[in-house]
Order: structure tokens, then C-alpha cells, then sequence
């Protein structure tokens, strides 16, 4: 059986820099370390870190006054923010740089006088604090129908900003509604999207190219790992999202000679590991890697954690101790 790797795949800057942030403080303060929500989309690498002390909550009112906090990768409402500063609690903010920019975006062109439109998907957490970021109007569109129903008139000034977990692909139409519907519409350039989602889907669309399956691997209620997925059923190959080598079914292999394996940015290459070596229990792999961007990226922690060294690497490479494929299985 032949398996090609995306490239890139798993882990990006943002999610690097929050996995870090959590273990640089348990090694600075010690355990527990509060961290409200996940801090990234993905069972195994929330797992590893409560192994080494962190505690999960969804509400401030679940940490101890003294209590370290850290706010997840997704970013929070203002709201919270000043919750955490009136209960005095230390926080340590491992909000993606990326979704700070989109922020500092939106309450720029309100601003301006501008009405916000936010790009993206309902009830996800980035969304949530998004919204909650920007102190005037923001209406949240998440396909060309709801840019068609928006009760504003054509005149009204628009800036847009998205969901970083959405590629320049994913918002291309609605941002193009956008313009058709009103007459003075601003928003960032392409530039300005999350790269690595971007990168990603790029990657994958090539993959699906020289493929008869696809793996992604990565968690339900990741939002990149569901795009990729449905990127590759729409350019026809059957595409599986699997949080690890277990969840793969017999009966998807029958007939593939070439399976394409990709993970989204929230997955542990250790993940993408474990799929593997569940495919050799099928037939021996001829593992390649296919020729993609190569990702640089890299976001400093804040400065008190700079010069703590963490003893685990899965911030860096998703190993935690390089456990076995059976220690590594994720729910």
C-alpha cells in the first residue's frame, strides 16, 4: 500500500505557541494551570496536558483566585478579560496572533463608522470571542444566502474580517456577495488570512490528486479538520475524518492502493504516526511525503515564560515523551 503525506500538515505557529504557553507555566508555577476551554481542538493533546497538571474549564468561576489561567488559542470576549482582572487572577493570554489581528481589525473599521461583518461559523469559540472583541454591531454571515438577507441597506459602509480557520477559498464567495449587495465594502487583503489554513487546503487539493483515500486526521469539532475533509469528498475522493489509526475501517481499504494522509492544525504529528502504523496491519506501507510549502512561522510566548525551557515537546512535535502508538491513543 502506498501512503502520501501532505505537506504541510498538523501543527501550525498558533497552536504551537498555546500548547507551549501551558507548559512553560506549569514548569514556571507548577500544577494546576487553569485553562479555559480547550486550548486547542484536539482530545490527545488536551489529554497529555492534564497529565501534567492543567485543568480544563469553561467558566472563570471554576478557578481558585490565586489560580494561573491561560486563555486558549481561540481567544475570548472582552467580557472575560475583565472578569479574570477583576477577580486579580494571573492570566496568560495564548490567544493566536493571527485571531488578535483579526480584533484589532474589526474595532479599527468600526472606527471608521464602519458596520462589521464577521465571516464565519456560529458557536465556534473564535467566533464567540470575535465577537465579543469588537464594542459595536457585528453581524455574522456565514453563507451568500445570509449576505443576501441582511436587513441594512445597500449604502451602509461594511468591513468584513474572518474566521482564521477559513481559507481565502472558503470566504472568496461570500466576500464576493458582499460587494454585489453594498456599494462601499472594505476588509483585509488576502494576506491577512490565516496561512496555515490556506497551506493546508493546498496541500490537500494536490494530494487528492494522486490518491484513492484520504485520511485527515484531527477532532469533530476542529473546524480546519472538517474543511479538509469536505475538500476532499468535493474533489471526489473518499475522505475520512479520524482522530487516530483506530477509527480506520476495514472496509474503506478495499480496492485502495494509494491512501493520502493529511492532519489538521490542531493534530499531533503523533497522531499521523498512529494512522500508519494502523495501515500496516493491512498491508505493508510504501510511505512518501509530497513536495509542499515549507512553514517558518513562528509566535513568541509572552515574555515572563521566555526563558523557562519545557521538558515535554509536544508543543514542538506533538511527541509528549514519544510514547507507543497504544499510549498515544486519543478517545
Amino acid at each position: 500500500m502506498k501512503v502520501i503525506l501532505a505537506q504541510p500538515r498538523g501543527f501550525c505557529a498558533g497552536v504551537v505557541r498555546a500548547i507551549e504557553i501551558v507548559e512553560r507555566a506549569l514548569e514556571k508555577y507548577g500544577p494546576p494551570v487553569y485553562v479555559r476551554h480547550e486550548i486547542v481542538h484536539n482530545n490527545w493533546v488536551v489529554d497529555a496536558l492534564k497529565a501534567r497538571g492543567a485543568r480544563f474549564v469553561e467558566n472563570l468561576s471554576e478557578v481558585p483566585p490565586d489560580g494561573i489561567t491561560v486563555f486558549s488559542a481561540h481567544g475570548v470576549a472582552k467580557k472575560v478579560e475583565l472578569e479574570a482582572a477583576g477577580r486579580g487572577l494571573h492570566v496568560l493570554n495564548a490567544t493566536c496572533p493571527l485571531v488578535s489581528k483579526v480584533h484589532t481589525q474589526g474595532r479599527h473599521y468600526l472606527r471608521k463608522g464602519r458596520t462589521i461583518v464577521l465571516i464565519g461559523h456560529a458557536g465556534h469559540p473564535e467566533v464567540e470571542g470575535t465577537l465579543g472583541q469588537i464594542p459595536g454591531k457585528v453581524v455574522l454571515v456565514q453563507t451568500e444566502d445570509d449576505v443576501a438577507n441582511l436587513d441594512l441597506p445597500t449604502d451602509t459602509p461594511i468591513a468584513y474580517v474572518t474566521q482564521t480557520t477559513l481559507s481565502v477559498d472558503d470566504t472568496r464567495g461570500i466576500i464576493d456577495a458582499l460587494y454585489r449587495r453594498f456599494s462601499d465594502v472594505v476588509g483585509p487583503g488576502t494576506e491577512d488570512i490565516c496561512y496555515a489554513t490556506q497551506n493546508r487546503q493546498m496541500a490537500l487539493r494536490e494530494l487528492s490528486k494522486l490518491v484513492d483515500i484520504i485520511f485527515v486526521v484531527g477532532a469533530g469539532n476542529s473546524s480546519n479538520s472538517n474543511r479538509l475533509r469536505e475538500i476532499g469528498i468535493e474533489a471526489g475522493v473518499p475522505t475520512h475524518l479520524i482522530a487516530n489509526g483506530d477509527e480506520i475501517r476495514p472496509k474503506w481499504l478495499h480496492g485502495v492502493e494509494v491512501v493520502g494522509i493529511t492532519a489538521g492544525a490542531s493534530a499531533p504529528e503523533i497522531m499521523v504516526m498512529h494512522a500508519i502504523d494502523a495501515l500496516r496491519r493491512f498491508a505493508p506501507v510504501e510511505l512518501s511525503t509530497l513536495p509542499g510549502r515549507e512553514e517558518s512561522m513562528e509566535f513568541r510566548v509572552p515574555v515572563e515564560l521566555l526563558n523557562v525551557t519545557s521538558s515535554s515537546k509536544i508543543g514542538k512535535d506533538g511527541s509528549l515523551g514519544h510514547p507507543t502508538p497504544a499510549e498515544a491513543h486519543c478517545r
